[in-house]
């Protein structure tokens, strides 16, 4: 194997489990919010669970990664979860609550970053100053790493999610917000 093969690899396992509690937390989030809102439906299918193989969809969050990875040697990878089902018909003010559940992944993603942070800065760091160095190499630095995957992977789903354009989520709030402006109820 070589070693442009490791590196991928090595980056895999140190992003799966960040991208899982990213899209995971994510996508409960927007049914939540949604639930919240009086839309019963992403309870309804199982969609409020913190399971992520709830929230997985076979082409859009392994095939399509994984053809991507071998592609270009790991140089671009994209992917996508499973939507969560809401209905927008079940909400009292149908355009304030898709805004506000199509903000909720996004504003999620941005909350887990900063837990990555903070973790990351006060217990991560702290403890490789009082561990023996082979402690702190086999085990913080990894752990260190999949903590700075975390913050890169959140921020960069709750930045590319707002991006204003359908489906994504800034698409949904750009249409909740411009149609509010175009018809005065």
């Amino acid at each position: 194997m070589d070693a442009t093969s490791v590196d991928v690899i090595r980056r895999i396992l140190i992003s799966a489990l960040p991208i899982l509690i990213a899209i995971t937390f994510h996508e409960v989030s927007h049914g939540y919010v949604a639930y919240k809102l009086g839309d019963p439906t992403a309870k309804m299918m199982g969609r409020l669970t913190l399971n992520p193989i709830a929230h997985i969809d076979i082409f859009g969050t392994i095939l399509l990664p994984f053809i991507l990875v071998i592609a270009t040697n790991g140089q671009f990878v994209f992917g996508y979860a499973k939507p969560v089902p809401i209905n927008p018909m079940n909400f009292k003010n149908q355009r304030q609550g898709m805004a506000l559940s199509a903000a909720a992944g996004p504003v999620t993603n941005l909350v887990l970053a900063f837990f990555c942070f903070m973790i990351l800065k006060l217990v991560i760091t702290p403890l490789a100053a009082v561990f023996p160095g082979a402690v702190t190499e086999t085990v913080i630095r990894p752990v260190a790493m999949i903590f700075t995957s975390g913050i890169i992977i959140n921020v960069v789903l709750a930045t590319f999610n707002m991006i204003p354009i359908p489906p994504l989520n800034g698409g949904r709030l750009r249409a909740e917000c411009w149609l509010s402006k175009q018809v005065n109820f």
